[in-house]
């Protein structure tokens, strides 16, 4: 579990808010590692002892393992376990029902005992209401992170539509906020989408926001922060491919390494030009 403050600290010490992405995809990882039982595993193992004094979380893809059957499954809660205390845990699942389904959701995701893996957060999509979200926030110290504005194309189908509240991702959030605090709830909002940080920022002050699309995606890392640092930072920025996948050779974990301090070093600046450390 780890609790805002403990978020914020993490921030100031490692002068980083990089989350890794672990969108590990087996055909894409070095095939050396085919040897290993857990190839997955084992790459998941090897990129996060060589970041985990980068970055300040990491960021599971659930369909990358779930798409792989019982042994994703084994892959994934392998390396839930192995994710390092002081990191917050994501998994990005992206859930969104109610009722008895959304709580054996939250029972796969947040309870150990049942599933064997035991998150800090989850992704979920907002669509049907608060009751989506209920059972996530039943576990006490457990983080809801509410899809808001994604760097995807189809954003514009839906999230920018008009509403008496501003746009429909503005009155997700206006409607979040009384859900649940900036201790509990956090939002996603693209990197693409840097100029409307600014908004969100005007009725979100506090929360942190979970920000993809940094890397490979095209977001820029400078802009984000210019529109959606705020006083503790607020932000964990997510980079996936452009981290783990640096490399396809027996050097993956260097390369990954090399990667994540370049985003490191970039992050720190922008830390200290906010008079944050």
């Amino acid at each position: 579990m780890i609790p805002r403050q403990q978020l914020i600290q993490q921030i100031k010490q490692k002068k980083s808010f990089l989350c890794v992405g672990l969108d590990t995809d087996i055909e894409k990882i070095p095939p050396f590692l085919k040897q290993y039982q857990d190839p997955v595993f084992e790459f998941n193992k090897q990129i996060i002892d060589a970041t985990r004094d980068l970055c300040i979380a990491y960021k599971p893809n659930a369909a990358f393992y779930e798409s792989r059957g019982v042994k994703g499954l084994q892959s994934l809660i392998a390396t839930c376990n192995y994710l390092p205390d002081d990191c917050l845990s994501i998994i990005d699942a992206k859930r969104g029902d109610i009722g008895n389904t959304s709580e054996m959701y939250a029972k796969t995701f947040f309870d150990a005992a049942a599933s064997g893996m035991s998150f800090d957060a989850i992704t979920v999509s907002p669509y049907m209401g608060h009751d989506t979200v209920d059972s996530y926030l039943a576990y006490p110290g457990k983080w809801v992170i509410i899809l808001a504005l994604t760097s995807s194309a189809g954003s514009e189908d839906f999230q920018y539509l008009h509403t008496d509240h501003g746009y429909l991702y503005e009155t997700v959030i206006k409607k979040a906020n009384t859900w649940a605090g900036a201790d509990r709830i956090m939002y996603v909002v693209g990197a693409t989408k840097s100029l409307e940080f600014a908004d969100i920022r005007k009725i979100a002050p506090d929360h942190f926001l979970l920000v993809p699309g940094v890397g490979a995606q095209g977001g820029n890392l400078e802009e984000v922060c210019r529109y959606g640092m705020n006083r503790d930072c607020g932000l964990v920025v997510n980079a996936s491919r452009s981290i783990i996948y640096a490399s396809n050779g027996e050097d993956f974990a260097e390369a990954a390494r090399a990667e994540a301090l370049k985003v490191q070093q970039a992050m720190q600046l922008e830390l200290e030009k906010a008079g944050i450390i």
